[in-house]
């Protein structure tokens, strides 16, 4: 089910915030500390407490932010402000989660609610930094100790480490080959430990990989597991870091081709190359809106646009301006 709005109340750094979200591809852009990472994980905690079975009340402080409730709260001067974040989905149903407090701001309670929801969300979220290559002993030692890494991390090890599927779409077997032929080879899973089995026949340990390649050996994983495909909400944090700028254009092909199968994808990302590819390269058809993060007296807004240089105060090409400047300064000098 596609994500068709998200508000947030309240929450670290927004006040009275939404954002009406493309059904294909949401490339969200901001300065440092303008919460795309948190706006990720919201969207990401919320969609998992529709999934959420157990009989205790769904917590997203803890497991996924790694602190107190009330820490999230943006204003707790106001003892009557509310403090909310709500995905919307295309049927109008919609999921909530709520941090209410009483006097004295102390937690009373906080939990979820939902408005005419019967269905579970596929989602996965990827965080910025690559944990295929810490996943040995990473599950059984999580569930011993309290260690210090949010639940984004372990569900995307518990993601990776899941069975193949029997059965691939044309598509996706499409994609699984020009990834393969990226990582030059596949990625498996045996005795707790990643490897990329080459097309020569061995066995290279995912850890001594280059971190980019990583990333795409995760993305083949993640695919080949069945678990990026129709209807998918695919969460992304800065996905091209770390990879060669030459293979940007090639990772923008692969998620608009995603895009085109019915899989919603948000990704964040300070790069100019990452975010003017989707806007070279996409189709007619593809469905692609660029949201900018940006500070103001109430709190982080966000201004929505379908062409990346129609967003005001962009921060991305702000910066490549000053590069360019830089660059003809010194050449030309004054």
């Amino acid at each position: 089910m596609n994500i068709s709005k998200i508000s947030i109340q309240n929450f670290t750094v927004f006040d009275n915030f939404e954002l009406e979200a493309s059904e294909g591809i949401n490339v969200i852009i901001g300065h440092n500390g303008t919460g795309k990472t948190h706006l990720l994980k919201l969207i990401y905690s919320v969609c998992e407490s529709v999934n959420y079975e157990g009989k205790d009340v769904f917590d997203i402080s803890q497991p996924f932010f790694r602190v107190n409730s009330i820490n999230l709260v943006r204003d707790r001067q106001d003892k009557n402000k509310k403090t909310n974040v709500s995905v919307h989905y295309a049927d109008d149903s919609n999921a909530s989660y709520a941090i209410i407090k009483h006097e004295g701001m102390k937690l009373a309670a906080d939990g979820s609610s939902y408005n005419n929801i019967d269905f579970k969300i596929k989602d996965i979220f990827i965080p910025a930094k690559e944990m295929l290559s810490h996943s040995k002993g990473f599950l059984a030692l999580n569930n011993k100790y309290d260690m210090p890494f949010d639940r984004t991390y372990v569900d995307i090890i518990t993601n990776a480490e899941l069975p193949e599927t029997r059965e691939i779409s044309q598509l996706n077997q499409k994609l699984l080959d020009i990834i393969s032929k990226i990582i030059d080879g596949k990625v498996v899973y045996e005795n707790d430990t990643f490897y990329v089995i080459k097309t020569d026949g061995s066995k290279i340990e995912f850890s001594i990989e280059a971190e980019g390649l990583r990333k795409f050996g995760l993305l083949w994983k993640l695919i080949r597991n069945g678990l990026i495909d129709k209807d998918t909400v695919l969460l992304w944090d800065e996905p091209e870091a770390n990879i060669n700028p030459e293979l940007i254009p090639v990772l923008v092909d692969i998620l608009l081709e995603l895009q085109r199968e019915g899989v919603q994808i948000f990704v964040a990302t300070h790069s100019y190359n990452f975010a003017k590819y989707f806007e070279i390269k996409r189709g007619s058809s593809d469905k692609v809106i660029y949201h900018n993060l940006y500070k103001a007296e109430n709190g982080v807004k966000a201004q929505s646009e379908s062409y990346f240089g129609k967003l005001n105060n962009n921060p991305i090409i702000e910066a490549d301006s000053k590069l360019l400047d830089e660059v003809i300064e010194g050449s030309f000098g004054e």
